[in-house]
């Protein structure tokens, strides 16, 4: 799906706003010639605003200044089963870039309120790296493609590696960031980040465009079947590679997208993980490339890297599987009142749902 320009005098409109409020907030006083350069703030769909521009200006000093960076607004409503939070977004990444391999964007400053450009928002310094695309698949189109197998294969074990150190964080300092503060005493992790997903799903199950009875019986499944673990660690919540910018060297250069960011077993990362990759690939009647690893191979480096995994992972690809279909479905509605047609838009949960039911099937089996 292609993201059109947001239009120019709203970029004209923002870049003022800008130069008017940032000088005092991000250059130090006596500074001069504050100026905000190259910006670019491409229409967001469904997500929140995303703008890239350069801060520059002189210091007292006399000395040239410039700073590359991203603004992050808070949107009007949001595709999963968080409420938005811009800000807590920020927090989040701040607790976990302090660990050792996660490495998140540095936050620049953050603002609540929203009478300064109509929404909360946060700054962050600019990371530049590439990042498999998700829309055409990074396993059929992109740079991704064009990388031989050594260079897939290095640069999925760096994903996993990065994966395997968000896991390993268990400091209740970060931990507590992440909890969320409604969740009654004494309740597991996972029947916190479950109780969430029922509230949401009751809330859409009557806006269900694809799938309906597939759905209902997987959250028969999935309430009744939930693995007893009090195992509580992070949870990144959108665990996959297309959120994962990668250097030239294919290390890892930012892990990003926190949006849904939580605490439980990493199994439910790993379930998202896995699904994800399934969703892009054969899903779609692709083959993986050489050197992207299949699920079983996942795991198995996972386990090598320094990760643990409790259980199997049955229940949490239809977990994972059944909030892409909820996501997906909204999604749908929302493509079709935008002007994109409906078959193209139905496909898009229709894969998810597909999945659902071959997990359910691998699950009773």
């Amino acid at each position: 799906m292609s993201r059109a320009a947001t239009p120019l005098h709203q970029e004209q409109r923002l870049g003022e706003t800008l130069r008017e409020w940032l000088p005092s907030r991000l250059a130090p006083e006596g500074h001069r010639d504050f100026r905000i350069l190259d910006l670019d703030a491409p229409d967001a769909g469904f997500s929140g605003q995303t703008v890239f521009f350069t801060a520059s200006w002189t210091t007292p000093e006399g000395t040239p200044t410039s700073l590359e960076l991203v603004l992050r607004m808070q949107s009007a409503d949001h595709q999963l089963f968080t409420q938005p939070d811009a800000l807590r977004q920020a927090e989040v990444m701040r607790a976990l870039g302090h660990h050792r391999g996660v490495v998140t964007p540095k936050i620049v400053l953050e603002e609540c309120d929203s009478a300064v450009l109509g929404a909360p928002f946060y700054l962050m310094a600019r990371v530049h790296g590439r990042v498999p695309s998700d829309v055409p698949s990074w396993h059929k189109r992109g740079w991704t493609v064009e990388l031989d197998a050594g260079d897939r294969q290095r640069m999925y074990d760096n994903a996993l590696h990065a994966l395997v150190s968000v896991h390993s964080v268990d400091d209740d300092a970060t931990l507590s960031v992440l909890r969320d503060p409604a969740m009654q005493p004494g309740t597991s992790a996972l029947q916190g980040y479950l109780d969430r997903l029922q509230k949401w799903y009751e809330e859409r199950r009557s806006e269900l465009v694809v799938g309906a009875d597939v759905l209902a019986s997987a959250w028969a499944v999935l309430s009744s079947s939930a693995p007893d673990t009090r195992t509580e660690g992070v949870v990144w919540g959108d665990a996959r590679v297309g959120n994962i910018a990668f250097s030239d060297d294919l290390s890892v250069a930012a892990l990003f997208d926190w949006e849904t960011a939580s605490t439980g077993p990493p199994e439910i990362d790993l379930g998202w993980w896995l699904m994800f990759e399934r969703y892009l690939c054969e899903s779609l009647g692709f083959t993986r490339l050489d050197g992207v690893p299949d699920d079983e191979a996942i795991m198995r480096r996972y386990r090598e890297l320094g990760g643990h995994v409790e259980t199997d992972l049955g229940y949490y690809t239809i977990l994972a599987a059944f909030v892409l279909s909820l996501v997906t479905n909204r999604l749908a509605r929302l493509l079709v009142q935008g002007g994109l047609d409906e078959d193209t838009a139905r496909s898009y949960p229709t894969a998810a749902v597909t999945l659902v039911q071959r997990y359910l099937d691998e699950f009773s089996s």
